[in-house]
């Protein structure tokens, strides 16, 4: 990038201080640093960070590159052991993370999730919500229970996260919440997801109040929109599958959890403060073209 980053008021070269016009709501002023070394994103170091669904796929990925930029990270997941796994292998890279088992349908063990961020990090300053579930069921097929299922842990899910964690992040001055939503719902379709489309399209709907609403608390809250992206859960699909999957990409290959978890990073960031309500697809091109024909002589 030809601006590595903004100047802070403490290493303003001039002995007058900025016009109020100009500083930032974090105390710093607008303009560039060309200090060699100077790179950006380096507020997420000692940031007291939470990823739900952290265990596997995206969420783990999330967790180990904030991990990597020095954020002290909590993973929070159903399954205790895969979240510890998960945390163990970051620390063995040198980062600072701990897990939680947590299902974040329930606000207890949100409660307890919360607690123990502020209790071994020190407070909340990023919330990353990313659990979510997306078992198929098609209209007829659908019971009540599908849809409750996929509705309590991606759309209320979200909301009881952010609920708890918004004194912490108050209480900081300022904080930053990135919602893991879809293309799935908020832009495109797919027969068997239409529980999972409304929460995610629910979740879009959510952040852009929120937004409003915690702006005077100089907290953001905006979305990564991933497309297709490979996971763990992609490897037993098969081949052929994987290649109908690939071919749908412009870019010719599927996304990997470090592209969607390096635009959570910017979205964390104090380079991105005056951004909110906002959404970054992630997914190479996917949803661009009208119909597979745009891409046959790619």
């Amino acid at each position: 990038m030809a601006c590595p980053g903004s100047v802070g008021a403490e290493n303003d070269p001039s002995p007058h201080p900025a016009p109020a016009a100009l500083r930032t709501r974090e105390g710093g002023t607008l303009g560039v640093s060309f200090e060699r070394g100077h790179s950006v994103l380096t507020s997420i170091s000692g940031r007291s960070v939470i990823v739900t669904g952290a265990s596997k796929g995206i969420g783990k990925g999330i967790a180990r590159v904030f991990a990597s930029k020095g954020a002290r990270v909590l993973l929070a997941a159903r399954d205790l052991a895969q979240a510890q796994a998960a945390a163990d292998e970051i620390r063995s890279q040198g980062g600072t993370a701990i897990a939680v088992a947590a299902d974040v349908a329930k606000p207890d063990d949100i409660a307890r999730m919360v607690r123990t961020a502020v209790e071994l990090h020190g407070g909340v300053d990023i919330l990353c919500s990313n659990a979510g579930v997306f078992p198929a069921a098609r209209l007829g097929e659908m019971s009540l229970a599908d849809w409750n299922q996929v509705l309590d842990t991606n759309l209320k899910g979200t909301f009881l996260c952010v609920d708890a964690c918004l004194p912490h992040l108050k209480a900081r001055g300022k904080g930053r919440i990135v919602v893991t939503s879809s293309i799935t719902g908020p832009i495109t379709g797919y027969p068997g997801w239409s529980h999972y489309g409304a929460s995610k399209a629910g979740q879009l709907g959510f952040i852009r109040t929120a937004a409003i609403e915690l702006a005077p608390h100089n907290i953001t809250i905006n979305a990564v929109l991933p497309g297709n992206i490979l996971t763990e859960g992609l490897a037993a699909v098969g081949e052929e599958y994987l290649a109908r999957m690939t071919a749908a990409v412009p870019q010719r290959r599927l996304g990997s959890v470090e592209d969607v978890a390096y635009a959570a990073l910017f979205l964390a960031s104090d380079e991105a403060g005056f951004i909110t309500g906002q959404t970054i697809v992630v997914d190479g091109g996917q949803v661009l073209p009208e119909s597979h024909m745009a891409l046959e002589d790619l």
